[in-house]
């Protein structure tokens, strides 16, 4: 499996990279809920040592998606349908406010970068091009997030990507769901633009609503 990782890293930095790709992975469904993750294991298949895989194990415990047991390891206990509902009924909430804090305090140059996003995905989405409106999918939330200026907001609603990043894929890979995901962002932008902070809350709060029905009726 790839990416495998240099050795000369051999501190926290480095079991962050590797709590991510594993993290990942589970995510992904690289490794399956209830599959054995032992240190062995992780550290030949990314060519680190032991130590940063240890770290980044007792890390996924603490998050929730491996667990523990005796003589047996690290056993992956992944996303559940119920896990990615309520973060999706969460995300309603939050990105809410994000973009009604967004309306009220994003700079000229925020504002293009969200403007710039929305056509591009105009764009690919005329083109049929998928692989690109979902790229540009994670990069007008990522870019909403540094709008609303809040950094607590910002780094919880990041948190919270990680696990529908798989998801939100697969919603926006539905027939007919790309366009209309594109629109609501473009609804979303032009709230914030005229500084509708209220008008910008329910655009977003709409967004997510539709995107967490897509969602689980895919999954």
């Amino acid at each position: 499996m790839s990416p495998r990782f240099t050795e000369p890293e051999r501190d926290t930095s480095l079991g962050g990279k590797v709590f991510r790709e594993v993290e990942q992975r589970i995510i992904d469904g690289s490794y399956a809920p209830g599959e054995s993750l032992t240190e062995i294991r992780l550290s030949t298949e990314l060519g680190v040592s032991r130590t940063p895989v240890r770290e980044a194990l007792r890390q996924l415990e603490r998050e929730g998606l491996v667990h523990n047991i005796p003589n047996k390891g690290a056993v992956v206990v992944g996303i559940s349908e119920k896990d990615i509902s309520d973060i999706y009924d969460i995300r309603i909430t939050l990105e809410g406010l994000a973009a009604r804090l967004a309306a009220e305090n994003a700079t000229p140059e925020e504002l293009d970068s969200l403007r710039q996003i929305v056509e591009l995905q105009e764009y690919f989405v005329s083109k049929n091009d998928s692989l690109q409106v979902r790229q540009l999918d994670s990069a007008f939330h990522n870019s909403l997030y540094e709008a609303c200026r809040s950094r607590p907001l910002r780094q919880t609603l990041a948190s919270f990507s990680t696990y529908t990043r798989r998801v939100r894929e697969l919603s926006v890979r539905t027939e007919g769901r790309a366009a209309a995901s594109v629109a609501e962002h473009r609804h979303i932008y032009e709230a914030i633009l005229r500084k509708d902070s209220e008008g910008a809350e329910a655009s977003a709060k709409s967004h997510i609503l539709k995107a967490k029905e897509n969602v689980m009726a895919s999954i």
